[in-house]
């Protein structure tokens, strides 16, 4: 006989068939009932218990991207779940797995404008992989085994279940269920085999062959294919900001960073390639710089999971669709060995510049300069292993992270790249120490972003989550300055901070911290840091206008990059 239970118990023992162990969530009238169902289930289930919202989805978020399952956000309706609408909008544009479950006013008081009635379907849709409002007990089942089917099939992404408040108090008879269809809905393409052969006669033919890695080979878990891929070949590979660990930052193939703020190496011979072959990733725009002068010299193969990319941005010669772990293989297979040994030997040309213009210059300080945010990403990076899980929030720390950390192992980056939203780091942060708990996490902010979601220090003091945040403090909202500089006659228009004492924040929530300024003190500074056990707080009092350089000018052509500001 099946159990009767409650829509909010339903739902409960719905997320435990689904396999979830953490949900980040806050509380408020029209979710209590599933709290308190929560409150039955909490052995089973840890609810970390996030200071804002907003913070509940980045962290759901930072679980996904490290941990490759589905994060779970719990609000309450109304501004609790508005308040969701950038985590939604950032998991959309990163394709990354999260199921946000937001209270609802009773269907009897929809459309009413009821004391925090938000019409969330209708808000989130446009942002969203599935949005679904459920107004019967019986459907609960049902909608949260559809939700985390879409949320993690194909290419992966948000999804939002609106629970009405009567939904969560009637009763009904629970059966856990599974899907695994949904008729029009096709995650994965079916491989083309000819465009399979058309790729690889392509790449047998090509002389100066350039891969592009995005973010799509994490998401496939295919990153193994893609080494056979390249190395069968000889094919130098970049990466993009969010595909950066999908290949060792070690490994001969791997020629550096793509995008505006990349390496010159791979953005300059994306305009000299002749076969350009891109994975799992989209052509962004910081990617690409001006299309109408992307590499119009090569032909182009596109391997892709969602057909909507495909010549959505860059017009593709051979686009290969499918699941990139059954693509590349298959591609791989009709390959013929070769080294490209002169091609690869022209990236050195652009490695020496890079490095005696730009790296040297941000790495090896003189005596009596001050400390650069270059240099403090590398001592870390350095200090760990190369082996840390990286997290950023957005902007001038963001790039010097990407460009200065290094990555020896899958999954190892998670940042905020096509919202760029300022406030990421931190809850992300606390989400990837529990997808994680194995690994430590490092997060790099600026005083900027820090302050945005600032009340989730809160959250890392009642978990005492792990984790190591560096705070990069220039006094400036850094990005902004640099392109005030670079672009607008340096009329610093509102970007100076006035800043508080971050040692007395991190005290007040029982957080250890340390301030460095002087070079000499860094590295006990990070030792001391990584040496804790629960978290830490690292400020370092960085020069206040260094820039991160190389840089493509927006509207600028991907091979035209300025190497000093």
């Amino acid at each position: 006989m099946k159990d009767i239970v409650t829509g909010a118990e339903a739902l409960m023992r719905s997320l435990e068939h689904e396999g979830v162990k953490t949900i980040f969530g806050y509380p408020g009238g029209s979710i209590m009932p599933v709290f308190d169902a929560l409150y039955d289930h909490r052995h089973t289930l840890d609810h970390i218990l996030v200071r804002h919202e907003q913070g509940a989805t980045h962290a759901a978020q930072g679980f996904a991207r490290v941990s490759g399952e589905v994060g779970v956000c719990l609000v309450t309706s109304g501004p609790g779940a508005t308040n969701t609408i950038t985590g939604i909008a950032d998991a959309m544009i990163d394709s990354t797995p999260i199921v946000v479950i937001a209270g609802q006013v009773g269907t009897g008081f929809l459309g009413t404008d009821a004391f925090q009635e938000v019409d969330l379907v209708g808000v989130t849709q446009p942002i969203s992989k599935w949005s679904y409002q459920i107004r019967r007990a019986e459907d609960v089942a049902w909608a949260v085994a559809r939700a985390f089917y879409i949320a993690r099939s194909g290419r992966p992404g948000p999804v939002v279940l609106d629970f009405a408040k009567n939904a969560q108090t009637d009763k009904t008879e629970y059966a856990p269920a599974t899907v695994d269809f949904i008729r029009s809905y096709q995650p994965v393409p079916d491989m083309d085999m000819e465009a399979v052969r058309q790729a690889a006669d392509l790449i047998n033919a090509a002389e100066r062959p350039l891969v592009l890695v995005g973010q799509g080979v994490e998401l496939g878990n295919a990153q193994a294919e893609l080494r056979a891929f390249i190395e069968k070949a000889g094919l130098p590979a970049g990466r993009t900001l969010l595909g950066l660990s999908a290949l060792p930052s070690g490994h001969p193939l791997n020629k550096g960073m793509l995008g505006m703020h990349g390496n010159l190496g791979p953005n300059i011979n994306t305009n000299k390639c002749d076969v350009l072959i891109a994975v799992g990733m989209r052509f962004d725009d910081r990617v690409t710089g001006n299309v109408d002068t992307y590499a119009k010299q090569a032909r182009i193969i596109h391997f892709d999971i969602d057909p909507a990319e495909i010549n959505k941005n860059i017009k593709a010669d051979v686009a290969v669709l499918g699941d990139c772990k059954e693509t590349l293989p298959a591609v791989t297979e009709l390959l013929q060995p070769a080294t490209h040994r002169e091609w690869l030997d022209s990236f050195r040309v652009y490695e020496e510049v890079e490095e005696e213009k730009v790296i040297r210059p941000e790495l090896q300080r003189p005596a009596g300069r001050e400390l650069s945010m270059g240099e403090v990403v590398r001592a870390v990076s350095e200090a760990t292993g190369n082996d840390a899980i990286l997290v950023t929030d957005v902007g001038q720390n963001q790039m010097m992270s990407a460009r200065y950390f290094k990555y020896t192992r899958e999954r190892s980056i998670v940042t905020s790249g096509g919202l760029g939203t300022m406030g990421f780091g931190l809850p992300a942060a606390i989400g990837a120490t529990f997808g994680r708990p194995d690994r430590t996490v490092c997060v790099f902010m600026g005083d900027g972003g820090l302050q945005m979601n600032l009340q989730e220090l809160g959250t890392v003091m009642e978990q005492q989550a792990p984790v190591k945040m560096i705070l990069l403090n220039n006094n400036y909202l850094g990005n902004v300055r640099q392109w005030q500089a670079m672009f607008f006659n340096r009329r610093y228009s509102f970007t100076p901070m006035l800043n508080p004492d971050y040692r007395q924040i991190a005290a007040a929530y029982g957080i250890p911290s340390r301030r460095v300024t002087e070079r000499g003190d860094l590295p006990s500074a990070v030792s001391e840091m990584l040496a804790a056990e629960g978290p830490f707080l690292l400020e370092v009092c960085v020069e206040e206008e260094g820039n991160v350089m190389p840089m493509t000018p927006p509207g600028g052509s991907v091979n035209q990059m300025l190497l000093e500001c």
